[in-house]
Protein backbone atom coordinates (compact mmCIF):
# COMPACT_ATOMS: atom_id res chain seq x y z
CA UNK A 1 0.00 0.00 0.00
CA UNK A 2 1.52 3.28 -0.92
CA UNK A 3 2.55 5.55 1.94
CA UNK A 4 2.92 2.63 4.12
CA UNK A 5 6.57 1.12 5.63
CA UNK A 6 8.29 -1.67 3.83
CA UNK A 7 9.05 -5.03 5.59
CA UNK A 8 12.24 -5.90 4.86
CA UNK A 9 14.52 -9.19 5.60
CA UNK A 10 17.20 -7.02 7.39
CA UNK A 11 14.93 -4.32 9.34
CA UNK A 12 12.48 -2.02 8.28
CA UNK A 13 12.17 1.21 6.15
CA UNK A 14 10.32 4.35 6.32
CA UNK A 15 8.49 5.54 2.98
CA UNK A 16 11.21 7.05 1.72
CA UNK A 17 13.35 3.95 1.72
CA UNK A 18 15.61 4.42 4.17
CA UNK A 19 16.51 2.50 7.60
CA UNK A 20 14.31 3.43 10.63
CA UNK A 21 16.28 5.40 12.85
CA UNK A 22 18.80 6.78 10.29
CA UNK A 23 19.22 10.35 10.24
CA UNK A 24 21.41 11.86 7.76
CA UNK A 25 21.96 15.04 10.23
CA UNK A 26 23.36 12.45 12.66
CA UNK A 27 26.12 11.13 10.82
CA UNK A 28 29.79 12.45 10.97
CA UNK A 29 29.07 14.38 14.19
CA UNK A 30 30.99 17.64 14.33
CA UNK A 31 32.70 16.84 17.48
CA UNK A 32 34.08 13.47 15.91
CA UNK A 33 35.95 15.00 13.44
CA UNK A 34 37.34 17.65 15.56
CA UNK A 35 38.95 14.52 17.49
CA UNK A 36 40.15 12.91 14.47
CA UNK A 37 41.74 15.88 13.09
CA UNK A 38 43.21 16.75 16.29
CA UNK A 39 45.02 13.75 16.41
CA UNK A 40 46.44 14.15 13.15
CA UNK A 41 50.62 15.07 12.86
CA UNK A 42 49.91 17.83 10.80
CA UNK A 43 47.21 19.45 12.81
CA UNK A 44 49.65 19.14 16.09
CA UNK A 45 52.53 20.24 13.97
CA UNK A 46 50.57 23.45 12.51
CA UNK A 47 49.10 24.54 15.68
CA UNK A 48 52.61 24.10 17.57
CA UNK A 49 54.35 26.49 15.36
CA UNK A 50 51.97 28.66 15.60
CA UNK A 51 52.80 28.77 19.31
CA UNK A 52 56.61 28.07 19.19
CA UNK A 53 57.19 30.77 16.54
CA UNK A 54 56.27 33.94 18.88
CA UNK A 55 58.85 32.45 21.09
CA UNK A 56 61.34 32.30 18.17
CA UNK A 57 60.76 35.71 17.40
CA UNK A 58 61.39 36.66 20.93
CA UNK A 59 64.47 34.31 21.55
CA UNK A 60 65.90 36.60 18.32
CA UNK A 61 65.65 39.66 19.78
CA UNK A 62 67.61 38.98 22.49
CA UNK A 63 70.45 38.66 20.12
CA UNK A 64 69.80 41.85 18.62
CA UNK A 65 73.04 44.02 18.71
CA UNK A 66 71.39 46.99 17.94
CA UNK A 67 73.40 47.88 14.89
CA UNK A 68 71.39 47.29 12.06
CA UNK A 69 71.93 50.54 9.92
CA UNK A 70 68.70 49.34 7.67
CA UNK A 71 66.27 49.68 10.09
CA UNK A 72 64.28 53.19 10.31
CA UNK A 73 63.69 52.78 6.00
CA UNK A 74 60.31 51.35 5.84
CA UNK A 75 57.51 50.20 7.86
CA UNK A 76 58.70 46.51 8.54
CA UNK A 77 62.14 48.30 9.92
CA UNK A 78 59.89 50.73 12.19
CA UNK A 79 58.16 47.44 12.93
CA UNK A 80 61.00 46.06 14.40
CA UNK A 81 61.90 48.71 16.24
CA UNK A 82 58.75 49.26 18.19
CA UNK A 83 58.09 45.44 18.70
CA UNK A 84 60.02 45.59 21.72
CA UNK A 85 58.14 48.51 23.81
CA UNK A 86 55.21 46.29 25.10
CA UNK A 87 53.10 42.76 24.65
CA UNK A 88 50.87 44.72 22.31
CA UNK A 89 53.48 46.23 20.06
CA UNK A 90 54.81 42.44 19.98
CA UNK A 91 51.41 41.12 19.14
CA UNK A 92 51.54 43.48 16.32
CA UNK A 93 54.79 42.78 14.86
CA UNK A 94 54.12 38.92 14.99
CA UNK A 95 50.72 39.21 13.18
CA UNK A 96 52.25 41.45 10.52
CA UNK A 97 55.82 38.88 9.79
CA UNK A 98 52.83 36.08 9.45
CA UNK A 99 49.58 37.45 7.69
CA UNK A 100 51.43 37.47 4.24
CA UNK A 101 52.16 34.10 4.15
CA UNK A 102 52.65 32.01 6.74
CA UNK A 103 48.66 32.47 7.96
CA UNK A 104 47.91 31.77 3.55
CA UNK A 105 49.80 28.25 4.12
CA UNK A 106 48.53 27.35 7.52
CA UNK A 107 44.69 27.75 6.10
CA UNK A 108 45.64 26.33 2.70
CA UNK A 109 46.99 22.93 4.96
CA UNK A 110 43.79 22.88 6.93
CA UNK A 111 41.71 23.53 4.48
CA UNK A 112 43.42 21.86 1.40
CA UNK A 113 43.98 18.22 3.02
CA UNK A 114 40.24 18.16 4.06
CA UNK A 115 38.90 15.87 0.91
CA UNK A 116 41.84 15.27 -0.73
CA UNK A 117 43.59 13.36 1.82
CA UNK A 118 40.34 10.98 2.42
CA UNK A 119 40.35 10.66 -1.41
CA UNK A 120 44.54 9.75 -1.46
CA UNK A 121 43.70 6.81 2.19
CA UNK A 122 41.41 5.36 -0.42
CA UNK A 123 38.80 6.11 2.75
CA UNK A 124 36.56 8.46 0.80
CA UNK A 125 34.50 6.32 -0.83
CA UNK A 126 33.75 3.99 3.12
CA UNK A 127 32.80 7.39 4.17
CA UNK A 128 30.35 8.04 1.94
CA UNK A 129 28.99 4.44 2.56
CA UNK A 130 28.11 4.64 5.99
CA UNK A 131 25.89 6.36 4.26
CA UNK A 132 27.40 10.09 5.10
CA UNK A 133 25.43 12.20 2.59
CA UNK A 134 27.92 13.93 0.72
CA UNK A 135 26.59 17.98 1.11
CA UNK A 136 26.97 16.92 4.87
CA UNK A 137 30.71 15.54 4.72
CA UNK A 138 31.54 18.27 2.91
CA UNK A 139 30.02 20.67 5.69
CA UNK A 140 31.60 19.16 8.83
CA UNK A 141 34.84 19.18 7.03
CA UNK A 142 34.52 22.53 6.28
CA UNK A 143 33.71 24.00 9.62
CA UNK A 144 36.49 21.69 11.39
CA UNK A 145 39.03 22.71 8.56
CA UNK A 146 38.12 26.14 9.28
CA UNK A 147 37.70 26.14 13.49
CA UNK A 148 41.46 25.11 13.04
CA UNK A 149 42.07 27.56 10.74
CA UNK A 150 40.67 30.76 13.54
CA UNK A 151 42.04 28.70 16.54
CA UNK A 152 45.50 28.79 14.74
CA UNK A 153 45.34 32.80 14.43
CA UNK A 154 44.19 32.67 17.81
CA UNK A 155 46.81 30.87 19.34
CA UNK A 156 50.11 32.49 17.02
CA UNK A 157 48.41 36.21 19.01
CA UNK A 158 47.66 35.14 22.36
CA UNK A 159 51.02 33.44 22.73
CA UNK A 160 53.18 36.57 21.25
CA UNK A 161 50.78 38.54 23.77
CA UNK A 162 51.37 36.69 26.69
CA UNK A 163 55.00 36.22 26.02
CA UNK A 164 55.60 39.90 24.89
CA UNK A 165 53.37 41.23 27.93
CA UNK A 166 55.62 39.44 30.52
CA UNK A 167 59.25 39.99 28.56
CA UNK A 168 58.13 43.85 27.91
CA UNK A 169 55.31 44.65 29.71
CA UNK A 170 51.87 46.27 28.94
CA UNK A 171 52.43 49.25 27.36
CA UNK A 172 50.42 51.70 25.06
CA UNK A 173 50.43 50.21 21.42
CA UNK A 174 52.32 52.28 18.68
CA UNK A 175 52.73 51.59 15.31
CA UNK A 176 53.56 54.09 12.37
CA UNK A 177 50.21 55.10 11.02
CA UNK A 178 48.98 56.31 14.59
CA UNK A 179 49.24 58.09 17.43
CA UNK A 180 49.84 56.08 20.64
CA UNK A 181 47.15 54.02 21.79
CA UNK A 182 45.67 53.53 25.03
CA UNK A 183 46.23 49.39 25.90
CA UNK A 184 42.57 48.50 26.03
CA UNK A 185 42.20 50.83 23.11
CA UNK A 186 45.04 49.34 21.78
CA UNK A 187 44.02 45.58 22.35
CA UNK A 188 40.56 46.03 21.09
CA UNK A 189 42.41 47.79 17.57
CA UNK A 190 44.69 43.82 17.81
CA UNK A 191 40.91 42.11 17.91
CA UNK A 192 39.68 43.62 15.14
CA UNK A 193 42.79 43.47 12.75
CA UNK A 194 42.16 39.21 13.44
CA UNK A 195 39.17 39.48 12.90
CA UNK A 196 39.68 41.15 9.62
CA UNK A 197 42.47 38.79 8.77
CA UNK A 198 40.09 35.78 9.61
CA UNK A 199 37.94 37.25 7.29
CA UNK A 200 40.42 37.61 4.05
CA UNK A 201 41.89 34.15 4.59
CA UNK A 202 38.47 32.53 3.62
CA UNK A 203 39.37 33.59 0.13
CA UNK A 204 42.46 30.67 0.82
CA UNK A 205 39.98 28.41 2.67
CA UNK A 206 37.36 29.10 0.20
CA UNK A 207 40.34 27.92 -2.88
CA UNK A 208 42.07 25.78 -1.09
CA UNK A 209 38.94 23.71 -0.29
CA UNK A 210 37.46 23.97 -4.27
CA UNK A 211 41.12 22.43 -4.93
CA UNK A 212 40.74 19.87 -2.30
CA UNK A 213 37.18 18.09 -4.13
CA UNK A 214 39.11 18.28 -7.56
CA UNK A 215 42.17 16.55 -6.77
CA UNK A 216 43.55 13.24 -5.06
CA UNK A 217 46.81 14.96 -3.92
CA UNK A 218 46.34 16.35 -0.62
CA UNK A 219 50.11 18.66 -1.64
CA UNK A 220 48.41 19.62 -5.07
CA UNK A 221 45.35 21.19 -3.16
CA UNK A 222 47.29 23.03 -0.52
CA UNK A 223 50.08 24.51 -2.89
CA UNK A 224 47.63 25.29 -5.87
CA UNK A 225 45.67 27.45 -3.57
CA UNK A 226 49.38 29.55 -2.00
CA UNK A 227 50.78 29.38 -5.91
CA UNK A 228 47.61 31.45 -6.57
CA UNK A 229 47.21 33.57 -3.23
CA UNK A 230 51.01 34.35 -4.25
CA UNK A 231 50.53 34.60 -7.82
CA UNK A 232 47.47 37.82 -7.30
CA UNK A 233 49.95 39.41 -5.06
CA UNK A 234 51.80 39.50 -7.28
CA UNK A 235 49.59 40.91 -9.78
CA UNK A 236 48.72 43.39 -7.83
CA UNK A 237 51.89 45.12 -8.03
CA UNK A 238 51.25 45.50 -11.43
CA UNK A 239 49.78 49.38 -11.50
CA UNK A 240 49.19 48.76 -15.19
CA UNK A 241 46.57 46.85 -14.41
CA UNK A 242 44.79 49.98 -12.83
CA UNK A 243 40.96 48.69 -11.48
CA UNK A 244 41.24 45.42 -12.60
CA UNK A 245 43.66 45.49 -9.64
CA UNK A 246 40.10 46.10 -7.46
CA UNK A 247 39.29 42.30 -8.60
CA UNK A 248 42.27 40.92 -7.42
CA UNK A 249 41.44 38.57 -3.66
CA UNK A 250 44.81 40.09 -2.27
CA UNK A 251 43.80 43.99 -3.46
CA UNK A 252 42.78 44.64 0.22
CA UNK A 253 44.57 41.94 2.11
CA UNK A 254 46.74 44.70 3.93
CA UNK A 255 43.90 46.87 4.53
CA UNK A 256 43.75 46.17 8.45
CA UNK A 257 46.40 48.43 8.62
CA UNK A 258 43.56 51.41 8.49
CA UNK A 259 42.48 50.04 11.63
CA UNK A 260 45.54 51.05 13.46
CA UNK A 261 45.26 54.61 11.79
CA UNK A 262 44.01 57.73 13.85
CA UNK A 263 41.29 57.86 12.97
CA UNK A 264 40.37 54.74 11.88
CA UNK A 265 39.99 54.07 7.85
CA UNK A 266 37.57 51.36 7.47
CA UNK A 267 36.79 52.05 3.63
CA UNK A 268 39.13 49.76 1.98
CA UNK A 269 38.22 47.80 5.07
CA UNK A 270 34.48 47.66 4.61
CA UNK A 271 35.50 46.30 0.96
CA UNK A 272 38.13 44.14 1.71
CA UNK A 273 35.64 42.31 3.87
CA UNK A 274 33.09 42.23 0.73
CA UNK A 275 35.42 41.11 -1.42
CA UNK A 276 36.55 37.94 0.79
CA UNK A 277 33.05 36.75 1.29
CA UNK A 278 32.20 36.83 -2.56
CA UNK A 279 35.37 35.03 -3.40
CA UNK A 280 34.88 32.83 -0.52
CA UNK A 281 31.06 31.95 -0.72
CA UNK A 282 32.04 31.31 -4.91
CA UNK A 283 34.92 28.75 -4.47
CA UNK A 284 32.66 27.23 -1.75
CA UNK A 285 29.90 26.60 -3.83
CA UNK A 286 31.59 25.42 -7.02
CA UNK A 287 33.09 23.08 -4.47
CA UNK A 288 29.87 21.64 -3.18
CA UNK A 289 28.48 21.39 -6.89
CA UNK A 290 31.75 19.42 -7.95
CA UNK A 291 31.48 17.10 -5.03
CA UNK A 292 27.99 16.67 -5.18
CA UNK A 293 28.47 15.66 -9.01
CA UNK A 294 31.58 13.66 -9.32
CA UNK A 295 32.58 9.96 -9.02
CA UNK A 296 34.20 8.60 -6.18
CA UNK A 297 36.34 6.48 -6.93
CA UNK A 298 38.77 6.37 -4.07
Amino acid sequence: MAGSSVDTPSGVTDPAGAARGYRPSGTMPFAAEFRRQASRRRTQLALGFMVLLPLIILIAFQFDSGGDDDNGRNEFSSLVELATSGGLNFTLFSIFVSASFLLVVVVALFCGDTVASEASWGSLRYLLAIPVPRARLLTVKLVVALAYSGLALLLLAGTALLAGTLRYGWSPLRSTVAAELEPTEGLLRLLAVLGYLAVVLLVVAGLAFLLSVTTDAALGAVGGAVLLWILSSILDQITALGALRDFLPTHFSTAWLGLLSTPVQTDDVVRGCISAICYATLFWGLAFWRFTRKDITS
